[in-house]
């Protein structure tokens, strides 16, 4: 026993059944399903390295490149849901009567099922629904808007619908945060004359650094999978407008079998995921250690 603590070697027995389902579950198929895209894998005859072929197809198929320009497309939401987030972290982290409440309520889209959030977002944007309902009694619009049916806004709702859902999750991480900045920085800050806004932008952002990191990387991951919400809105469509890059890979390896081609389209989204999370890595810094 000795020696094995002396060599922490303990530590790996201990990690030997979580390392093993990561292997089993995570790791190969990655690593299997990353050689198949370079082949001609079916169910039916034997398998072939095919190279660059199934890329070469993608990149020449309009259906993805729309889909790729809509997975860059929801970035936009990022921005938006770092800063609502951390907005709505600083409200609830004050000390108010039913708080609590407060902080479950914005939680509770987190914990709720796509396939709710699609029925009852389904049914807000509807153009006989309620949000049509209120912007005409506004006089907002004077016509329902198709919002889910107009090939020119349907991507957009859906990246409301993914905004909406994430802010709460990134609400908890931003508000466990903010409890863990030690109270005396704010308090040298008040006796050194500090109003509330140079303490937010001098004392709690900076200590937000790590976590703004961490979650703008999250969101982005996130950003560039969009898929579910896709799935149970829209299925991709009106007219194609709502395919994203997942949804693609979907689309192709499950609903037509082409699963080379689907495998394909998640390598290159993979890439782009990893890539702009070392973009992210590189700009978004904590400035103290």
């Amino acid at each position: 026993m000795r020696f094995w603590r002396k060599h922490g070697l303990l530590a790996y027995v201990f990690l030997a059944p979580a390392l093993v389902l990561l292997a089993a579950f995570s790791f190969w198929p990655v690593i299997f399903g990353s050689w198949l895209a370079f082949t001609d894998f079916s169910l039916v005859r034997p398998t072939h390295w095919v190279g660059l072929d199934n890329f070469s197809y993608i990149f020449g198929n309009d259906m993805f490149l729309t889909g790729l320009k809509n997975s860059l497309l929801f970035l936009l939401i990022v921005p938006f849901t770092q800063l609502g987030a951390m907005m709505l972290a600083v409200l609830v982290n004050n000390r108010m009567p039913g708080i609590r409440l407060f902080r479950a309520a914005y939680y509770v889209p987190v914990v709720t099922t796509v396939a709710v959030v699609g029925i009852m977002w389904g049914f807000m944007f509807h153009e006989q629904g309620p949000v049509n309902y209120v912007l005409l009694k506004l006089h907002a619009v004077s016509d329902p808007v198709g919002w889910l049916s107009d090939d020119s806004i349907a991507l957009f709702a859906i990246m409301f619908v993914s905004l909406w859902r994430g802010l709460g999750w990134y609400m908890v991480m931003y508000l466990a945060a903010l409890q863990s900045i030690p109270t005396e920085m704010q308090e040298a800050a008040i006796l050194d004359g500090a109003n509330l806004w140079q303490r937010f932008w001098k004392i709690t952002v900076p200590m937000l650094y790590p976590t703004i990191m961490v979650c703008t990387i999250m969101s982005v991951l996130a950003a560039l999978k969009a898929y579910q919400e896709v799935d149970v809105l829209t299925q991709g469509g009106p007219m194609n407008s709502t395919f994203t890059a997942l949804y693609y890979a979907y689309d192709q390896g499950l609903k037509h079998l082409k699963l080379p081609r689907g495998l394909a389209a998640s390598f290159v989204v993979s890439v782009f995921c990893i890539g702009i999370a070392l973009l992210c890595l590189r700009y978004i810094r904590p400035k103290h250690r």
